[in-house]
């Protein structure tokens, strides 16, 4: 047995590396695919090619082949708008050699093709349109972007895609909702490892594994019925999707997880911390809040933070229950929007390639930067723990 063992122990050891590789290839590829999709949005890059097009021409006459230029990528709508007006003057002031026609065409992705006289240098027309197009180097987009207070991407008038509002409900409904986790969840933790004994111990295990394995969806659901028909009833509102039934929510769901990872640190404290602390006459309360939570604060910490990265990426249950309002909360009982539940409820309705979509990709990157900036504070955290005990 032992010699077939080692017989496949080569092709294991290759396995388990091609796993570990891949993984990281996929993780690759995600950051890849979102920066591609949202990136054009955050530094306003136009992509363009001298192309031969069709030139759909009207009435009876004839389809003919043109040389052309097409303009891709494009940052967002009102550039899209203002490009158009832009190349139609400049080609009626001849400042576009061979200058035939300008048409915006909606496809997968949004393109502006330029349409030249036949024998025009596409190469002539494309430098002359790079000049006569004075918002390629704007960027005042991405500062109304991260400053701005209005979300309209669906606007007649003038689009706008400010996540300012959208930023402070994620971070409310976040916050509030660690609030109310943390203090039950480290309760529960210290409870099931110090304090149960037995099959409670087992029974209660068990049914926090399943608390945790609940899609949210059906938290969703919990809150939009059961929560919402509650806060209505105490407090006399009309309403109760708002930023309290999101913070209770994303904590019920934030705390099995929590009240897992944290009864595993407390566990992995050695006995000998315990029978040390009962032998010098403490408490077994005085021995948890002196001895074994400030042993296992780095599993604990790691449990909170674990609970704040499911709160601000949870996405469904947070757009069926806080109302989904683009308002900056003056209360609990206000509706917010969270950026997360942006993207859900309009990445489907948005053109691709187009403004909105680059701009719901571009939230989907600072969603990433907001999560790796909560990990490095973490991982910092425990170094520096970690450094203070063996100094």
């Amino acid at each position: 047995m032992s010699r077939l063992a080692d017989r496949f122990e080569p092709g294991f050891e290759w396995l388990i590396r091609l796993s570990g590789w891949s993984a990281i290839f996929f993780v690759f590829c995600i950051f890849i695919f979102i920066f591609k999709e949202g990136g054009p949005y955050l530094w306003n890059e136009l992509q363009y090619e001298s192309v031969e097009k069709e030139y759909p021409a009207g009435g009876d006459a004839a389809a003919e082949v043109l040389p052309a230029v097409k303009l891709t990528e494009l940052p967002y709508e009102v550039v899209e708008e203002r490009l158009l007006e832009d190349l139609n003057e400049a080609g009626a002031e001849g400042r576009i050699e061979g200058f035939r026609d300008v048409r915006l065409e909606i496809g997968e992705r949004v393109e502006v093709v330029v349409y030249l006289e036949p024998g025009t240098d596409p190469e002539k027309g494309l430098a002359q349109i790079l000049e006569a197009h004075p918002l390629r180097q704007d960027s005042s987009h991405i500062t109304e972007f991260f400053t701005g207070m209005e979300w309209k991407p669906e606007s007649e008038k003038v689009r706008k895609f400010g996540i300012v509002k959208l930023l402070i409900g994620t971070l409310s409904v976040t916050f509030l909702a660690i609030f109310f986790a943390v203090p039950f969840s480290l309760g529960a933790a210290v409870y099931i490892s110090e304090f149960c004994t037995g099959k409670v111990r087992e029974v209660l295990k068990i049914l926090i594994e399943l608390l945790a394995a609940i899609p949210s969806v059906v938290w969703g659901f919990i809150g939009y019925t059961i929560l919402n028909t509650t806060i209505m009833s105490v407090t006399g509102r009309d309403d109760g999707l708002n930023l309290l039934n999101g913070g209770i929510v994303l904590a019920l769901m934030s705390a099995p997880i929590m009240v897992s990872l944290a009864e595993d640190a407390l566990k992995a404290v050695p006995d000998s911390y315990r029978e040390a602390a009962l032998a010098l006459g403490a408490s077994r309360w005085q021995t948890v809040y002196k001895v074994l939570l400030p042993a296992a604060k780095n599993g604990i910490l790691a449990a909170v933070l674990l609970g704040v990265g499911r709160a601000i990426g949870e996405t469904m249950a947070v757009l069926m229950v806080t109302g989904h309002s683009l308002v900056i909360p003056g209360s609990l009982f206000d509706s917010v929007r969270t950026m997360t539940a942006t993207i859900a409820a309009e990445l489907g309705e948005a053109v691709r390639g187009g403004g909105h979509y680059r701009s719901l990709f571009l939230i989907g990157i600072v969603l990433m930067l907001i999560t790796m900036t909560v990990n490095l504070i973490a991982d910092l955290v425990v170094k520096g723990f970690r450094g203070r005990e063996h100094a």
